[in-house]
């Protein structure tokens, strides 16, 4: 009977090259990691840098249209409608400035009639007291001329009445009494008392009668 004898296996040579390799690569993709990890920390804070740089120097608009809003200007047609606008305004303005105005000319302009309308009607009653007063002055020359007709003798007055106008001489006949105005009618001389005869007549022709 034969017997095998068991070999016993050699350590190759191989295997402990590639695990030395192994290793040696492994070591070099650690310092390649850590390196790209400085070069991607350096790049990330230089970029971060320029970009607060950028932030910090780069104006905010709305901070820059609250300090200073004219210095946006409007779209055409904004402006345009704005104009029109404050065009409006102004004429509407003005308008109102001249309505205020023939307002105050028109205050004015009452004031003025009724100052006129009520010297007026003082002249009014100024002027009726004087015709009264006229009128009474009048009657009361007439009363007493008429009362001196009647005192004189019917002859003189008869010659006095020839001389008058006929209506003036009626009109004298018709205020004195009856018995002196048929004396002084005695002396006239027909034609005249004739005429005087016809005025006093037709005096109150024209009344109406009931």
């Amino acid at each position: 009977m034969r017997v095998f004898k068991k070999k016993t296996a050699r350590p190759s040579g191989r295997r402990p090259a590639r695990g030395t390799l192994m290793l040696v690569a492994f070591l070099l993709i650690s310092s390649a990691a850590v390196r790209l990890s400085d070069d991607a920390g350096r790049a990330f804070a230089v970029t971060n840098s320029a970009h607060l740089a950028e932030t910090e120097s780069e104006p905010d608009p709305k901070a820059a249209l609250a300090q200073d809003p004219a210095s946006c200007d409007p779209a055409p047609d904004v402006a345009a409608m704005l104009t029109a606008f404050r065009d409006r305004e102004d004429r509407l303005k003005q308008r109102e400035a001249q309505m205020q105005d023939r307002m105050q000319a028109l205050a004015v302009a009452d004031r003025e009639i009724e100052r006129k309308l009520a010297a007026l009607s003082q002249a009014e009653d100024d002027l009726r007291a004087t015709l009264a007063l006229a009128d009474t002055a009048a009657e009361d020359d007439l009363s007493r001329l008429t009362a001196v007709y009647e005192s004189m003798k019917p002859k003189d007055a008869a010659a006095l009445f020839e001389q008058m106008d006929p209506d003036f001489a009626a009109g004298f006949l018709g205020r004195m009494q009856p018995a002196a105005a048929a004396g002084v009618m005695a002396g006239l001389t027909p034609e005249t008392a004739y005429t005087v005869s016809v005025i006093l007549a037709g005096r109150n022709a024209n009344v109406p009668k009931n």
